[in-house]
């Protein structure tokens, strides 16, 4: 019986995930642009000048395709991602409920999203490391040596580069520290607001009756409370994902963390924070809604 719940809660966290992809990538290529750009020298203005730029300037020189590239990684991988992180939801809600098929409190939810924000993290961190790095190569690219160089020819060809000249498999998990720190607090807001306006739609615990419409506002407000509570440290991990091996800018997560502070300000611990939280509604909406609807198919 067990075992069919992990089956179902598999495939219904690989199909949401698809659907939060396709919805979101696009978003997604321009936070990291926007949080990766180098800083500007005094009196040089920055090369994007906010998110409506940044889609023009992506367009003009790569084509709509731009904003989908670094897609592969997370495609890839979307399916796992979604599959951990709503099973290992799926096993802490039984582990926390008092009788098979009994309703969790909003704060149960809290720690399910935290469990599995744990999980999640381990494979959330190489595949946003390869992810990071192809979008924002472009963006890097003035400010290397060679204008707009490529560097990477796809989502196996930074794997492979990594692990040869990074330190092997560690160099792939470099940023984990502020990975967790945003996949667990995040998380657990997020499935947090997620259950509170489900039982708040409904009038209670029992949402199974709830609509298409409501699981769509509380998905995306869902997803909205992980952004709001976790950004600064999603660009804290962007950095250090993308910073040069060789001659690195930052020697941790608490250096990047101060160095941004000290050169742009709190503004710059915000950077791309509009199309994270853009993104999020309509991708999260159709995540959770995704995740729902073939979930209850399965019965």
């Amino acid at each position: 019986m067990q075992m069919g719940e992990v089956v179902k809660d598999l495939a219904a966290g690989t199909v949401g995930g698809a659907a939060q992809l396709v919805v979101g990538h696009p978003f997604d290529t321009i936070k990291v642009k926007l949080q990766s750009q180098p800083t500007p020298l005094p009196g040089q203005p920055p090369k994007f000048s906010g998110a409506f730029d940044a889609v023009k300037q992506t367009v003009t020189a790569e084509g709509a395709g731009g904003l989908y590239k670094g897609m592969g990684a997370p495609l890839a991988t979307v399916a796992a991602f979604n599959a951990v992180l709503f099973t290992a939801r799926g096993q802490m809600e039984t582990l926390l409920r008092s009788q098979p098929g009994a309703p969790l409190t909003v704060s149960q939810q809290v720690i399910c999203g935290a469990g599995a924000g744990v999980a999640v993290s381990f494979l959330a961190c190489p595949t946003e490391l390869i992810k990071c790095r192809l979008q924002a190569q472009s963006a890097l690219g003035d400010a290397g040596s060679v204008s707009g160089a490529v560097k990477y020819g796809g989502p196996l060809d930074v794997a492979k580069q990594v692990l040869r000249s990074e330190g092997g498999a560690r160099g792939l998990f470099k940023g984990l520290v502020p990975t967790m720190a945003r996949e667990i607090p995040g998380n657990a807001a997020m499935f947090g607001v997620y259950e509170a306006l489900k039982q708040f739609f409904a009038g209670g615990q029992d949402t199974s009756g709830l609509g298409r419409g409501s699981l769509i506002v509380a998905g995306g407000l869902g997803g909205a409370a992980f952004w709001a509570s976790v950004y600064p440290t999603d660009v804290v991990k962007s950095v250090l994902q993308v910073d040069d091996f060789k001659n690195p800018k930052y020697s941790g997560s608490v250096d990047a963390f101060k160095k941004i502070l000290a050169s742009e300000g709190v503004k710059g611990l915000y950077k791309g924070f509009g199309p994270a939280m853009a993104r999020s509604v309509p991708a999260n909406a159709a995540c959770f809604l995704a995740y729902e609807v073939t979930r209850s198919s399965l019965g």
